[in-house]
């Protein structure tokens, strides 16, 4: 059993602390907070020994009715590994506190890619991290996530000669209130490319790729407009069936009439999903188109959870002998990831298996 600790408890924290304590090998060995709130609040709730960054701030949790179970070094000496969820270039700087306990750590998509010894996305080079030297490894960005999730099998289905996205970003999470109200379309960066094609090449560096960022005043989730060319000649049908096969792309059914980010939330929240979080990567069918050799599509991506099930894969990749395919399956069916996996029955877990039909 892998005793996981988890640094930074908001957004990203929470989440990777739900998954890893659901997960058959793994257990929660604390969480550690910078100050208490509601969310450290919660934690306690939940049963995870809630830990103070600070050593001089314990008395700011005892005072709210917190207990405390020690500092970030008490949390660190007390796990196998630690995910560090902390805002970003707040990692970096942890980084010394991990290696004075010689324990393994994986960081977060906000820090910089030189800063750890390597990039980690499950579909696309699972196996070299977990054949690696590496102890300090960096889960890549949500955005960075989704698209390596299906260049990955399109490159080894059709080959990638060039691809192209454009995303669609949203400008805060929902939680993010020091964001907005936002009333304007920003060119982000209005330099090309913008970081998410060097960072994809982290985990696919044998991938032309070159994207382009705009922010628009949304929280819900983040839209990409995805260009690629073939080297070989395929169809729509068979990118399809390409894409429907990923254990972490759900092709959206035409039939289910989901129009936008804001009706995948709810079809996730109506599935029981917690938080009404969407791991997956959302490709709608009706969008997935051919010509000659260029694939047209769009996707979704929540930016609050995409992240959560690679870094429960990332630890098994850094501790233990897992190998991707089993790590995948562990995790997808621990947190219940799964949209369904026929053409027939299209579900989010959780819910009542109920298909969505084109009369309701």
């Amino acid at each position: 059993m892998l005793h996981v600790g988890v640094t930074g408890y908001g957004t990203i924290g929470k989440r990777v602390a739900d998954a890893v304590a659901v997960q058959p090998d793994m257990t929660v060995a604390g969480v550690a907070k910078t100050t208490p709130n509601f969310e450290a609040e919660r934690a306690h709730e939940l049963g995870y020994p809630v830990h103070a960054v600070l050593g001089e701030r314990l008395p700011d949790f005892e005072d709210a009715g917190i207990p405390v179970a020690g500092d970030l070094d008490d949390l660190v000496a007390a796990s196998d590994v630690v995910v560090d969820c902390t805002p970003a270039g707040v990692g970096a700087q942890n980084r010394a506190v991990y290696e004075a306990h010689d324990t393994p750590a994986l960081y977060q998509g906000g820090e910089d890619a030189d800063d750890v010894d390597a990039s980690f996305n499950a579909r696309a080079n699972y196996e070299a991290i977990a054949e690696s030297d590496a102890e300090h490894v960096r889960v890549v960005s949500c955005n960075t996530t989704g698209l390596s999730r299906v260049l990955a099998p399109l490159d080894e289905a059709y080959g990638v000669e060039k691809a192209r996205a454009t995303l669609v970003r949203r400008g805060g999470d929902p939680g993010q209130t020091d964001r907005g109200p936002i009333n304007d379309i920003l060119p982000d960066p209005v330099t090309v490319p913008s970081h998410h094609g060097p960072d994809v090449n982290t985990v696919l560096p044998d991938v032309a790729i070159d994207t382009m960022g705009v922010t628009v005043p949304a929280t819900l989730m983040h839209l990409h407009t995805v260009n690629v060319t073939f080297e070989t000649e395929t169809d729509a049908e068979a990118v399809k069936e390409t894409l429907g096969n990923e254990a972490r792309v759900f092709v959206v059914p035409e039939y289910a009439r989901v129009e936008g980010p804001a009706h995948l939330k709810e079809y996730a929240q109506d599935a029981g999903r917690p938080r009404g979080d969407v791991w997956e990567n959302c490709v709608w069918e009706a969008s997935v188109s051919v010509e000659g050799r260029d694939c047209y599509f769009f996707q979704a991506i929540h930016q609050e959870s995409d992240v959560v099930p690679e870094n429960v894969d990332a630890i098994r990749a850094l501790c233990t002998d897992v190998d991707a395919a089993e790590s995948v399956a562990r995790t997808n069916a621990a947190i219940g990831l799964d949209f369904g996996d026929s053409e027939s029955e299209r579900t989010p877990a959780g819910g009542d298996g109920a298909r969505i039909s084109a009369d309701d």
